[in-house]
C-alpha cells in the first residue's frame, strides 16, 4: 500500500465513525436543537473527510476538481441550512433544552 491509499483508509474510517456518532448523538439528545447540532457537525466534517479521502485516492484529475466543488458546495450550504431550520424552530416557537428543565 502506498502514502495515499493509507490517508484515503484513515480518511474515510475517520468519516464513516464521525457519521455514527452523528446518528447516535440524533438519537440520544434531548431536543430539536441539539440534535440538529450534532447532525449539522458531523455533516460537514464527514463529509469533508469523506471527500478529501476520496480525492487523495483519485490523485490529480477531473474528478478531484468535481470532489472539491462538490465539497465546496457541501460546506457553504450545509451550515447555511441548519442555520435556517435552527431560526425557523425559534419563530415557531420552540424552547432550547436547558439543563434545569426536566425531561418532557
Amino acid at each position: 500500500m502506498t502514502i495515499p491509499d493509507f490517508i484515503t483508509a484513515f480518511c474515510l474510517i475517520l468519516g464513516a465513525l464521525l457519521g455514527l456518532t452523528g446518528g447516535v448523538g440524533v438519537y440520544r439528545l434531548p431536543d430539536f436543537f441539539t440534535r440538529l447540532h450534532a447532525c449539522s457537525v458531523t455533516d460537514s466534517a464527514c463529509a469533508f473527510l469523506i471527500l478529501s479521502g476520496l480525492m487523495f485516492q483519485t490523485g490529480f484529475s477531473l474528478a478531484t476538481i468535481k470532489l472539491f466543488f462538490i465539497l465546496v458546495f457541501l460546506l457553504i450550504t450545509s451550515p447555511t441550512s441548519t442555520h435556517a431550520l435552527a431560526k425557523a424552530a425559534l419563530n415557531s416557537g420552540e424552547i432550547p433544552w436547558c439543563q434545569s428543565q426536566k425531561e418532557r
